[in-house]
């Protein structure tokens, strides 16, 4: 049972620490590793490296619409793909992401906050929510005709 009072309170925090990540996430391959530099590693994954600049601008765009809470639930679906991706290049690498070439733990934890905030909700604070497109709503009321 949540805290009908604290609940959205704790989902703020969520949404800005998650929306915060995914907007570091995508400035380490714009200074630290460079746009080439990202494009030449997808290259070596055998990736197209013209997705270098979509996966950046995905990442630190759908960060700022997550931190305002502007439809972030179904940004951080949307951002799922990618993360996964990350996940499946880190996994043969081990646990911890400072491992040589990046473990997968750091991939791991975006992907369950992701999928628990598009579940649990923006939260206190945000500035255009709504309920997911595709999960199950509440049916229509029956109106009675008398």
């Amino acid at each position: 049972m949540s805290d009908t009072q604290t609940a959205p309170y704790g989902l703020l925090v969520l949404r800005v620490a998650l929306g915060l990540m995914w907007i570091t996430h995508g400035l380490l391959k714009v200074v630290v590793f460079t746009v080439p530099g990202f494009a030449g590693f997808l290259g070596s994954l055998g990736l197209p490296p013209v997705l270098a600049l979509p996966i950046i601008v995905a990442e630190i765009g759908g960060g700022v619409l997550i931190l305002a809470g502007i439809y972030g639930r179904h940004v951080s679906v949307l951002l799922l793909p990618i993360m996964l991706g990350a996940l499946m290049v880190h996994l043969p690498n081990g646990w911890v992401f400072s491992a040589p070439k990046g473990g997968w733990e750091y991939p791991a934890f975006l992907i369950v906050a992701s999928i628990a905030h598009a579940l649990a909700g923006d939260g206190a604070l945000a500035l255009r929510s709504g309920p997911l497109a595709f999960w199950r709503r509440e049916a229509p009321a029956q109106v009675r005709m008398a």
